[in-house]
């Protein structure tokens, strides 16, 4: 009996030894105390970047975050003391959205929670009509003459066959005191013109660096007239990087285009990487609308998650739905996408069937641009 108890108290030591480790098992030192400051962050609905400090007992750290939104950059990760700069995006959205930071130092994880407010929603004027379930978010409405407003809009800066092998060159604002863009009895005028053998145009971005995801996208808009002009009322992804996703796999929306050869037929077209121009595979809709380079007619997106439609007047011209497979490649329209408006000269479209540059100058007109969100 007694040799069986002594066998038992070996065999229970050997797997205590197995269990705690042997003596050259590293140790890990659980004692290490993290502190960040701020503990937490908030942001407005513009975005902005801000530093938070980090302080650990470990002999090195690191800080990540899933949200898309927020970007980091770490000094001192080497070390028991170091700076996290993050920078939130403008939020384009008018809900609230909340994430966190992750500070990893030894076993410890702290968590650095993150806020950034909605938009604020734009005081509405009587006369604009806003659709139902909606708030207005952002507007011009061109009433005051002179030159755009370049809080909101950004002007292209482009030599000739940049994209699309188009023939005009985009200039800021004017070139030799003729301007590409000016604000005219309420309308804005981007205008097209040949001076010293060249011809000039404007090509311009609302919100460029913010953009709006989701929402009711609408501008009123004439046409201009004349074999070569390509005018375009249409979006493009917000703060995309082109060199990790390219054109088409980026995404792109076009709410009104024409090509003056064909007067009057407006389109509008969809781009993604499984559907596009070049393949032959685009979603498209065109139709004759009367009178579109003699009056002002109303061009509308509605895009939520589910669909993208597109309507003239009122009336729905193409609709697209959400395959909900997760797959960039057919449905890249879930950022937000920022407006463009612009004058193409002759290009592959435009200039299908040559030029006629006794049409010039020439100007595409817009009365308003609206962007509404749900509420």
């Amino acid at each position: 009996m007694k040799k069986i108890v002594a066998i038992l108290n070996i065999l229970l030591c050997t797997l205590s030894l197995s269990a705690c480790g042997g003596e050259d098992e590293p140790k890990i030192d659980d004692k290490t105390t993290t502190t960040v400051s701020p503990a937490n962050l908030s942001f407005s609905a513009d975005g902005g970047r801000t530093t938070v400090t980090v302080n650990t007992g470990a002999a090195e750290w690191d800080a990540a975050t899933e949200a898309s939104w927020i970007k980091l950059d770490k000094t001192g990760t080497a070390g028991k003391n170091g700076t996290i700069g993050v920078t939130a995006e403008a939020n384009p959205s008018l809900k609230e959205r909340s994430a966190s930071v992750t500070v990893m130092a030894g076993r410890e994880r702290v968590q650095i929670p993150v806020t950034q407010a909605g938009k604020t929603p734009e005081p509405v004027d009587p006369s604009i009509d806003v659709p139902e379930g909606y708030t207005l978010v952002w507007h011009d409405e061109f009433d005051t003459d002179g030159k755009l407003n370049t809080s909101d809009w950004t002007h292209e800066v482009q030599g000739p066959g940049w994209v699309n092998n188009e023939l005009q060159t985009y200039v800021r604002e004017s070139f030799d005191g003729k301007p590409v863009t000016e604000i005219v009895d309420g309308k804005l005028h981007i205008n097209c013109f040949k001076h010293a053998g060249k011809v000039y145009s404007g090509r311009v971005y609302a919100k460029v660096n913010s953009g709006w995801k989701y929402g009711i996208v609408e501008a009123r808009l004439k046409l201009p007239k004349g074999k070569g002009t390509w005018p375009a009322f249409w979006m493009m992804p917000a703060n995309n990087d082109f060199g990790s996703t390219p054109w088409p796999l980026c995404g792109e929306i076009d709410i009104m285009e024409e090509v003056g050869y064909n007067p009057n037929y407006t389109s509008s077209s969809l781009h993604t990487d499984a559907y596009n121009h070049t393949k032959g595979t685009q979603k498209t809709a065109e139709r004759l609308t009367s009178g579109a380079q003699d009056d002002f007619h109303v061009y509308r997106l509605e895009w939520t998650a589910d669909y993208i439609r597109t309507y003239v007047d009122g009336k729905l011209l193409l609709s697209f739905n959400n395959d909900k497979k997760g797959d960039a490649r057919t449905w890249p329209f879930d950022k937000a996408f920022y407006v463009i408006l612009n004058l193409a000269w002759g290009g592959d479209w435009g200039g299908a069937q040559g030029v006629d540059e006794s049409c010039l100058p020439a100007t595409f007109e817009a009365d308003y641009v609206r962007v509404f969100q749900k509420e």
